[in-house]
């Protein structure tokens, strides 16, 4: 299976599964048929998902990484954090921090600002307009149930323990026994 393109409109719909169907053929010449459909499934899943939400952000000039910034900071006691501390949290690396916060501080969403105590630091803080923006923002994402759509609340809780299951034996995080 190659890349998956945009999802298709409702007319170009295929009659079929298509994961399903590469599953067939996997399992008729190897083994591991059930991991190959479920990982496909999963990177297809998280296209449609932020395909869905990049819609529901484009109004407001953001991108799913630039809203994650600004809501991270909007949970912040100070609404600021170390440019450091937001790249593990968010789990990106240095530079892709850097550049989010060069976009949303262009757009007046963020500023940096010195560390009270400590000068080697750099923190990030959200303005007012940020916030604003981070208040209307997060209304069109869950508007648009964050992309995941089709599922009860009892199966998103259920799928997001799965995940995180899965993201914790990849060695993401260690976190009690209970993730939610």
């Amino acid at each position: 299976m190659g890349t998956v393109g945009p999802m298709p409109s409702p007319a170009r719909q295929l009659p079929f599964d298509p994961i399903a169907e590469a599953r067939r053929h996997w399992d008729e010449r190897w083994s591991g048929g059930a991991a190959m459909a479920a990982a496909t499934s999963v990177m297809r899943a998280q296209q449609i998902v932020l395909a869905q939400v990049d819609e529901a952000l484009k109004p407001f000039g953001l991108t799913f990484a630039r809203y994650e910034a600004l809501v991270l900071l909007t949970f912040s006691r100070r609404g600021s954090l170390p440019l450091g501390k937001m790249g593990e949290r968010l789990m990106i690396h240095p530079t892709s921090v850097t550049n989010i916060v060069d976009r949303l501080e262009g757009q007046g969403l963020v500023r940096r600002v010195p560390h009270p105590t400590d000068r080697r630091t750099t923190l990030c803080e959200i303005t007012d307009e940020g916030r604003e923006l981070a208040e209307k923002a997060t209304a069109a994402v869950t508007a648009v149930g964050l992309g995941i759509t089709g599922l009860s609340d009892r199966e998103v809780d259920q799928l997001f323990r799965l995940l995180a299951k899965m993201r914790r034996a990849a060695g993401d995080f260690v976190a009690a026994a209970d993730p939610s």
